[in-house]
């Protein structure tokens, strides 16, 4: 694995970005950011303010990578590191790869033989799963759910008896609608909404999932919304002996 201070191996550097707060990135990822030869952006603008607010210094080859020119993008990463250079790799908010291009970029550079190293930072799931006060077993990240209804019943049907929390990323324009069929399908479960993480009208609404379908059936919501709905009431109490959960002594 290429050390970070070696800049004479080609890497391809999957860098997390705030998901609100642009104050939310590590000094690992600004050094990062101002050393690579060129930088790949799901938003070049959302990137862009990132070096502004922080006074960095940008590389001289900047492009986009999203879904709808990711191979291409893919192609132009690995030219570049055939030709010595490293590469950062960020999306519009949190973790490249996860809901957000970059799973492709670095499957395809693993495949040539080059290095790629994953820095830690923001996550929606991770910061939302804290601040929902929920007792958390474990937990399963859904991403965006389908878009049908049925396909959702289905998905929550799929974890009904998981002894973990769900966590997953929504629309505001159909909180309500997704609560109330989370609702039928799971029981009545602890919940919280996290609507604009981080950012300045952060909103945080916890309570009993039926409660807050029936409270978000009418409401109009702006800014990204994380929904967090906590575990079956037994997996909240605890690991039981002989649940086969206990992989280990």
């Amino acid at each position: 694995m290429a050390d970070q201070s070696d800049d004479s191996v080609p890497t391809l550097y999957l860098i997390p970005t705030p998901i609100g707060n642009l104050e939310d990135i590590s000094l690992r990822a600004l050094r990062i950011l101002q050393s690579v030869d060129a930088l790949a952006c799901e938003d070049t603008r959302h990137t862009r303010k990132i070096y502004e607010r922080h006074s960095l210094a940008s590389p001289s080859i900047i492009f986009a990578c999203h879904a709808h020119n990711e191979d291409r993008a893919v192609g132009r990463i690995l030219s570049l590191l055939r030709d010595g250079k490293s590469v950062g790799l960020t999306s519009d908010a949190g973790a490249p790869g996860i809901s957000d291009p970059g799973q492709r970029a670095a499957a395809a550079v693993i495949e040539a033989g080059y290095d790629v190293v994953a820095l830690p930072g923001p996550s929606a799931v991770i910061t939302a799963l804290t601040v929902s006060g929920i007792p958390i077993p474990a937990f399963s990240f859904l991403g965006f759910l389908p878009r049908r209804p049925g396909r959702q019943r289905k998905l929550f049907a799929a974890f009904a008896e998981t002894p973990s929390a769900l966590v997953f990323f929504e629309s505001p324009f159909r909180v309500g609608k997704i609560l109330k069929i989370a609702h039928e399908v799971l029981g009545e479960r602890q919940a919280a909404v996290c609507i604009e993480l981080t950012k300045k009208f952060e909103n945080i609404h916890r309570g009993a999932l039926g409660e807050l379908a029936d409270g978000f059936a009418d409401q109009k919501i702006k800014g990204e919304v994380t929904i967090v709905i906590g575990p079956p009431a037994r997996a909240e109490t605890g690991r039981d002996e002989d649940d086969g959960l206990g992989l280990f002594p």
